[in-house]
């Protein structure tokens, strides 16, 4: 650098992650080891989203700004031979959304600073990135303290001729989770069909849609389980469960050119049968007061992040009494479906474990696939899922990865452009509905 040994933006108490309305403050430091005139020492805080119909494209199709402030911290003078600091703070505003980096954009916080110098020398320039974190309260959505659940009826046939039907009916727990929670699913299939179904798999799916003039729908499996199928004229029930790994929050409050969304897929093969539950991913967990808790889930209430903390077996809970399951039934004693694989579950069958760091601190962190464990040449930022905020600050310390362990399938860092989005909400209950009346 020549006349200047050292040019750096340091954050108040190592701070990197803000929420919005917060004030962002530090200081530019400086060392020279020789007078350097300066017509100015500027540090410009700015946060931008841009997208792009390429993937990583540096030259974004579209953009829009949330703020770009400008402070002098310093005007015209000599900085003498030594170390110098300049401090600067800036207002964040009310209505800024989370940080976000995917394959076709991102969502990007950053300082810059800069040392005019006077003309035919050399200007001197530094950045640093920092992170905003908006918080998604759960409690805000309505009516995410109940089941979602879907229905769909398909005409079973082999070799061309129909053997019967069969109906594939899933329900979650809730409409919202934080991570760490878990999932919990209830599955029913009953095969009125002389033909044994194929396997049944359960995904945890999030869709990324970047708004461009052609939209780009960047689909990928975050975690999935599959159950064994279902032998001809029987009912079957499969429980099981996912745990929601660190992820970004769903939606985007304050941008309008990318959104996040997170489905609980359910499909059959043989025949092919497909039902989507959206669900909600955010930050404030859903307050299952005994109010609001629903009489089918007494427990709900400690499913916590300290609860995935303490470690989760990622495999069917006891069968809980449930009136509509009998009703749907008819009456016919059902059997249980056998789990055959867990992207969740270590291949020596033991239970996948969650660090208490992993979640204290940055709700919307997440961990490379396949990393296993605390490593000091690790990536401290995952762009595989969208996630940009820190594994884990304590004290006026640097951010570190943390020791979650989640494993995660092959496939999670996959990305179909362009791909068919799984159906809304609307129209699972639509054909929900269509298959009911079907059957009347």
């Amino acid at each position: 650098m020549g006349k200047l040994q050292e040019f750096d933006i340091t954050f108040t108490n190592n701070k990197v992650v803000y929420g919005p309305g917060e004030s962002i403050s530090g200081t530019v430091k400086i060392r020279t080891g020789n007078s350097l005139q300066y017509k100015a020492i500027k540090v410009n805080c700015q946060g931008s989203c841009g997208i792009s119909n390429k993937m990583n494209d540096p030259s974004w199709t579209m953009e829009e700004q949330y703020f770009n402030s400008m402070l002098s911290v310093a005007d015209k003078g000599v900085l003498a031979p030594g170390e110098h600091s300049f401090p600067f703070q800036f207002p964040i505003p009310a209505a800024v959304p989370t940080s976000f980096e995917g394959l076709f954009g991102k969502v990007i916080y950053r300082l810059k600073a800069a040392i005019d110098t006077p003309r035919f020398s050399k200007d001197y320039k530094a950045q640093k990135p920092f992170y905003i974190l908006n918080l998604l309260n759960l409690n805000e959505v309505p009516g995410i303290e109940h089941q979602s659940h879907a229905v769909i009826t398909k005409k079973f046939s082999y070799h061309l001729v129909k053997t019967g039907t069969l109906m594939l009916k899933t329900r979650s727990d809730m409409r919202g989770y934080i991570p760490g929670q878990v999932i919990k699913l209830a599955t029913e299939i009953h095969n009125k069909s002389g033909k044994d179904t194929g396997y049944v798999l359960a995904s945890l799916i999030q869709k990324v849609t970047y708004k461009t003039k052609r939209p780009v729908f960047d689909l990928r499996t975050i975690a999935e389980v599959e159950g064994a199928g279902v032998k001809a004229g029987k009912h079957a029930e499969w429980r099981e469960q996912i745990i929601v790994p660190p992820l970004p929050q769903s939606a985007l409050d304050g941008c309008s050119l990318i959104d996040i969304e997170y489905f609980i897929q359910v499909s059959l093969k043989s025949p092919e049968a497909v039902v989507t539950l959206p669900i909600y991913i955010g930050n404030i967990a859903v307050n299952l007061s005994p109010s609001r808790l629903l009489p089918s889930s007494p427990d709900h209430g400690a499913m916590t992040m300290a609860a995935s903390a303490a470690g989760v077996t990622p495999s069917a809970p006891p069968v809980e009494e449930d009136l509509e399951d009998v009703l749907c039934a008819g009456g016919i004693a059902s059997e249980e479906i056998p789990t055959k694989s867990h992207s969740q579950q270590d291949p020596s069958c033991q239970p996948v474990t969650m660090s208490p760091s992993a979640f204290s601190h940055a709700p919307g962190a997440a961990l490379p696939p396949g990393h296993r464990r605390a490593d000091a040449s690790a990536p401290l930022f995952c762009v595989s899922t969208g996630a940009t905020i820190p594994f884990f600050t304590e004290g006026n310390v640097n951010p570190i990865p943390t020791s979650c362990s989640l494993i995660l399938p092959p496939e999670y860092s996959s990305c179909d452009y362009p791909h068919e989005p799984p159906p809304t909400y609307e129209e699972s209950c639509s054909s929900a509905s269509s298959s009911f009346n079907s059957r009347q």
